[in-house]
This record gives structure tokens, sequence and C-alpha cells, in this order.
């Protein structure tokens, strides 16, 4: 068995997340069994619905908080009729907007509300219940009730000092008391101090052997819980970023990514590290030897993979381009809308689609308002991409840190040359400069006003100059490289030394 373990999950998943879709995908094909733990709290929906909706199975899905529990990972059923059958013979008054139902009871100030997973659905995740005008308790459902959140009045908001977790039939599977940031966990024959201990206990009780292998996704506030309890199976550590900070070291230091600090501290307990490209596995190795004096066992992964190229089933719109990713600060849509618009002056049809979601959505349309963009620039939203790259003439990038790019994969797949700058890994990794597409080299003292001429130079460039249909026939070629059935070899002698 394969434990892959991660932190949280949401409707906008990062690359963390779609690079564990990926394993998983290549794992059901090579016939290697895996679970995917993860060990974040998530109260306002149900993980389910979360990891389905980007392509787990349910029974690949672990969650911390029901692993010691008998309730399964399943969709939302539990319906409101089910609720309302708790009521006994209390009359109550009912209404509903969209997805909110609220319940009035007799008395001062009594009411339940229930939130369901859409608009037009009966089946109820969380149930608020208010009494004389306090909330003293949530329920969650999934087929059943699978915890409650308990409160009280404290400096005039409502607290929360205990959540219980509950088996199938109803009784309390343990307890979660809660004071502030400090939490301890009730078990019928133990009382564990910390969520750390809480995810070694599970850690312990797994039953691994020498046959397990347990991969770390993210070890933060849980990595030194698993490396505790681990033993005797084996240990992969995947790098999913840059894993050190070029700004804040010298011949003498290095300072690593915090995300990974504790794990190469450990790598005596470390069986494989995991790159996605050579070039981060080379630069690892020499850092290591030179800041540690160790060499540690690094093998190059991709993280994700192609099941097949995709070519375009007509002609591709001229000049069109694409941009994918979350919606974040770091990855500077921004950036790249301004260049487009910049370079429409010169190429008078270009059009960009940004597919994604995230905290920047609202900026982005702001800013795309205020260049008078929007006939030829749009925010797409999420979207499920596997049939849409191909539609598009390139690709653009307005970040500046990828450890590999699953979208800059996707886009060579279907033969996108790609513009962006000539930063570690992922850029350096699919774009061959002046071949599929462009390298923008940039300093630290590149300011954005310049990124953006540079990106705005490199479109007009591409769009005028390149011989675009060579350009596409080189992405499809470097592609073949990163075709599922060559990534699950990878996947499969790795494992196999370890197993």
């Amino acid at each position: 068995m394969v434990y892959n373990f991660n932190l949280g999950i949401g409707w906008a998943s990062s690359g963390v997340e779609y690079a564990q879709l990926y394993r998983a995908r290549m794992f059901r094909n090579i016939g290697v069994e895996a679970k995917f733990v993860f060990t974040d709290m998530f109260p306002k929906d149900n993980i389910q619905h979360m990891t389905e909706n980007i392509g787990f199975l349910d029974s690949e899905i672990v969650w911390l908080y029901t692993y010691f529990t008998d309730c399964k990972i399943a969709p939302v059923s539990y319906t409101l009729k089910q609720l309302e059958a708790t009521f006994g013979d209390k009359s109550y008054s009912f209404s509903r907007k969209g997805n909110i139902g609220k319940y009035i009871f007799e008395g001062e100030n009594n009411f339940y509300t229930a939130y369901m997973v859409d608009g037009t659905s009966d089946r109820v995740h969380r149930v608020e219940l208010v009494s004389k005008g306090k909330l003293i308790r949530k329920d969650y459902f999934t087929y059943c009730r699978i915890y409650s959140e308990y409160y009280a009045p404290l400096d005039k908001q409502a607290h929360l000092y205990q959540r219980r977790f509950f088996n199938e039939d109803g009784t309390v599977a343990y307890e979660e008391i809660i004071d502030g940031d400090a939490v301890m966990y009730q078990f019928p024959d133990r009382l564990l101090c910390s969520k750390e201990e809480l995810v070694g206990y599970m850690v312990s009780t797994l039953g691994l052997t020498t046959e397990d292998v347990v991969i770390i996704d993210r070890s933060t506030g849980i990595g030194p819980a698993i490396l505790k309890n681990v033993c005797p199976a084996k240990v992969i550590s995947v790098i999913h970023a840059d894993h050190f900070s070029e700004g804040s070291t010298n011949e003498e230091y290095i300072l690593w990514n915090n995300y990974y600090e504790y794990l190469f501290s450990q790598h005596k307990h470390i069986d494989y590290y995991v790159t996605a490209t050579d070039e981060q596995r080379n630069l690892m190795i020499e850092q290591f030897r030179k800041y540690i004096g160790v060499t540690p066992n690094v093998v190059t992964i991709p993280v994700g993979s192609l099941k097949e190229l995709k070519y375009p089933e007509g002609v591709r719109k001229k000049h069109s381009l694409i941009t994918a990713s979350r919606l974040a600060t770091e990855k500077h849509v921004d950036w790249i809308v301004e260049a487009v618009a910049e370079a429409r002056k010169v190429v008078p049809d270009i059009t960009l689609d940004i597919y994604g979601k995230g905290q920047e959505s609202v900026k982005i349309q702001e800013l795309i308002d205020k260049l008078g963009c929007g006939s030829h620039i749009k925010l797409r939203g999420q979207q499920k991409l596997d049939e849409v790259y191909q539609n598009y003439d390139a690709y653009i990038s307005g970040s500046t840190s990828e450890g590999f790019g699953l979208t800059l994969m996707e886009a060579i797949g279907a033969g996108l040359p790609i513009i962006g700058f000539d930063v570690r890994y992922g850029n350096k990794n699919f774009i061959d400069d002046g071949q599929n597409g462009y390298k923008i080299p940039v300093h630290d003292k590149m300011d954005a006003k310049e990124r953006i001429q540079k990106l705005t130079e490199s479109l007009v460039r591409l769009f005028t100059e390149a011989d675009i249909e060579a350009f596409h026939e080189h992405s499809y070629a470097k592609a073949k490289n990163y075709l599922t059935t060559e990534v699950e070899k990878r996947w499969a002698i790795t494992l196999k030394q370890m197993m």
C-alpha cells in the first residue's frame, strides 16, 4: 500500500492536489493500491465533494477526522426529511432561500439553519442550532451525522469548545476538546494532547510493513508525527516547489524552503526525494553535498502525465492565447492582461482566455474593464481543459516560480508554444527558446513595467515573426516524454526498488 499525505484540498485546488490526482491515476494503471490522506478540517464542505470534483475515487480517500470512526467517505445524502424526523412533536415553520433553509420553533428565538449542497437539492450538509438567540451546536452530515461542534458564549461571540465525532450508529467515537489554538483528543483508551499526536496515532495504527510506502506531499505540522511512527515503511518526500531561497543563500549558508527544511534535516529517514525535473534533481544533489556533506537519493518523476497528445479537430483560432492557473498574486495574470492589451496595437486580432479561479479574480476583471479589453480578454472560470488547449494558438505564463507547471505540460501536449519567464523550473523544462516559444530573461531589479514590456514584445514576435506551425510540432515532440506510459514506468521502477 502507498499512503500519500497532504493537508487540505479545495474547489480551486493547487498543483499539489492535481499532482496527487495524476499519481492516483497512474497507480491505478500499474496496479498499485494507494490511499490519499488529508489532515485538514473542512467545516464548510464535505471533503468527498472536493476530492470527487477533481477526479479521486472515494475508496482512495482517507480523512484524518473520520479515520477513527466507521463512517465512510461518501457524498451528502442526508435529507431535510431525515432532519425533520429528529424534531419529534415540536411545531415549527419552515422557509428557504437558495441553499439555506430555516426552521423556527416555539419559544424565545429558537431556530435551526440548514445548509444544503446547492440551491435546488434537499440534501443537508450542515445544520446550525440556535437557542435563545445563541449558537449552541453545528451538526455535519454525509449519509449520517459525522460530527458535531459545540459552542458557548464568550466575549459576546460564539466560542467553539468541543467536537464529537460519531460512528454510523450515532455512538461517539472520540472527542476533540478545544481551547483557542490548543486541542486535545479524548479516546476511550487514551488522551492525545495535540493534532500532531493525533496524526502520529493514526500513522501508528495503519499497520505499516516493509512492503508499504508513505509519500509526504506536504509536511507542515505533520512531518515529525509521520516520521516518528512510519517505521518500518519506506518514505518518499515529493518536492513541489523551489526548495531553497536563492536570495538568502551564499557560499557558506543555504536557506531551505521552510516547507521542506524539516524533511531535508531528516534525510537519513527519507528513502527518496522526488523532483519533477532533472534540473531541480541535479541542483538538490549538488547543494546537499555542498552544505550538508551527504548525497541524497533523488529521482526525477514528473508530477503529471499526458494520456495522449491532443490535436485540434479543425483549424486553431489564429492569435488566440490561453493561460490557466489559480488566480493568485504570484501567478501575475495582471501582467499578462496588460501585455495582451498592449500587443493588440500590433496584432489587432489577438485574444486571451483566462481559466481558473481564486482571490485575484475580481481585481483581474476590474483591470480588464479599466483597459477596455472585455471583448477580447475573458475570464472563463474553473473548467476541465482536456479538450480545450488544442483550440488555441499559444500559451502564456506570468508566473515567476513553478516547481513543474502542470498547465505547461498540458499546453505542450496540445502542441502549444509557450511564452514565459526564464525561471526555475517549469518554463526551463518546457520551453526551448526560439523553437517552441520564448523564455524571457529576468533579474531581481526588473520591475513589473519592464516584465510586462518583455511579455508584450514576445507576444508580438511570436505572432509576427515565428513559424508557428514549426513551434506547434516542436511542442508535440517535446510532450512525448510526458506520456502516461513513460511516467508510469518511472513510478513502477522507483516503487519496485523500495518494496
